[in-house]
């Protein structure tokens, strides 16, 4: 492995730990937001709309990370 796999599968792991926090983050907002009561519709489809897009993107990336070994 060379130095710019090493570099590129750092920067990867760096972009991972922050759409994985983002996730985190909407999860918490959308429970707070249900909790509430007061919350628009509208407002928390967006949320889980932009919540499993960033499930894909960290999908990606494990992928990236951790590809699948045939044998």
């Amino acid at each position: 492995m060379d130095d710019g796999t090493r570099i590129g599968d750092v920067e990867l792991r760096r972009r991972l730990f922050i759409l994985q926090q983002e996730h985190r983050d909407l999860d918490s907002a959308i429970d707070a937001l249900i909790r509430s009561g007061t919350f628009d519709q509208l407002q928390i489809r967006r949320l889980k709309k932009r919540k499993l897009a960033l499930r894909d993107e960290i999908r990606l990336i494990e992928d990236q990370l951790l590809p699948d070994i045939i044998a």
